[in-house]
């Protein structure tokens, strides 16, 4: 059985492991340069030196000068971050939706249904191969990952931030298991590959939208920081902050404005520019930074747990297969 399996889906593998060489051509070469030049520059040495408490002690963020020209000559290679984010799906669509899709469509389950092995075996067995084959390749891609955008997060964007936190540390396996699965236990239920395909893109698209956008934020109770709007401080790019809002509030609480104004200590008329009264006080609701492996391990839980629902439905809705 297992060399069947082998045998139906290698070329498939075969095409998975190429993709990611090729992916792997594209990252290496462009990685280093990013990797040298955030260390060449000093850019690298000076985050460090800000340190990662929420506030700058000046409000003068020194690192500025050398943060606007790393984005500038990099920014255009943070669009690959949207095909990292979809190679996962790739994984629910030609290797999840096809497996027990196509089986069932051409007929040719009923063969080895009738050679002495049982339903659950068959499925158990498909499952466990491919899952177990994709799991290193997607545990390879996520290292990759994550070391080609080490140092596009840690140039003030932050890890926590959307489209970043979603192709680093573990969560990307998480989320190609759950394409594998998702794409599976379309496949039984439609019985057709291209039904199944389309129902693996629109789910896997709801899923993640819905989780990063509804749940994440909730993980854990948002902190709350406020500042004097002339004390001479300032937030500290270096901090991975996950800001949700930000303003400027007056002295009774109120929001009175969206952006945040920094004026020197004593300065009634920097703040009658910025439109505020004195006593004012800049405010944000963020996540810190140092949640970011929390935050992981969290959606990391959530994913492998929706794996493992649709692979028991998925074997339970084999068995009603005529």
């Amino acid at each position: 059985m297992i060399w069947l399996t082998w045998r139906q889906h290698r070329k498939q593998l075969v095409y998975l492991a190429l993709g990611l060489a090729a992916l792997a051509a594209l990252m290496v070469p462009t990685g280093l340069s990013m990797h040298d030049t955030f260390q060449d520059s000093g850019l690298a040495d000076c985050l460090d030196a800000l340190g990662t408490d929420v506030l700058l002690s000046g409000q003068v963020d020194t690192c500025d000068a050398l943060r606007r020209q790393f984005t500038d000559e990099f920014n255009s290679l943070t669009m690959v971050a949207i095909l990292f984010m979809v190679l996962p799906l790739l994984v629910g669509l030609f290797f999840g939706a096809p497996l027990v899709a196509r089986e069932v469509e051409h007929g040719t389950h009923r063969l080895v249904w009738t050679q002495g092995i049982t339903r659950r075996r068959w499925a158990l067995t498909k499952l466990g191969l491919l899952g177990g084959l994709t799991l290193p390749l997607a545990v390879v891609y996520a290292l990759g990952v994550t070391w080609w955008f080490a140092p596009v997060a840690a140039n003030g964007t932050g890890r926590l931030a959307y489209g970043f936190f979603d192709v680093q540390g573990i969560v990307p396996v998480a989320y190609t298991l759950f394409a594998l699965a998702l794409g599976t236990f379309a496949g039984t239920a439609t019985r057709r590959v291209l039904p199944a395909m389309a129902v693996t893109l629109g789910g896997f698209a709801a899923v993640r939208l819905g989780i990063e956008t509804l749940l994440r934020p909730h993980y854990m109770p948002p902190e709350e920081l406020s500042y004097s709007t002339t004390g001479g401080q300032w937030l500290n790019p270096a901090a991975d902050s996950w800001i949700y809002e930000s303003g400027v509030r007056n002295a009774d609480g109120e929001l009175v404005s969206s952006g945040l104004i920094g004026c020197p200590p004593h300065d009634p008329l920097c703040l009658d520019r910025g439109g505020v009264e004195p006593g004012s006080s800049n405010w944000q609701l963020y996540q810190p930074g140092d949640r970011f492996w929390t935050f992981q391990f969290i959606e990391t839980g959530i994913f492998l747990g929706l794996t493992a629902l649709l692979c028991y439905l998925a074997v339970r809705r084999i068995r009603q297969i005529a």
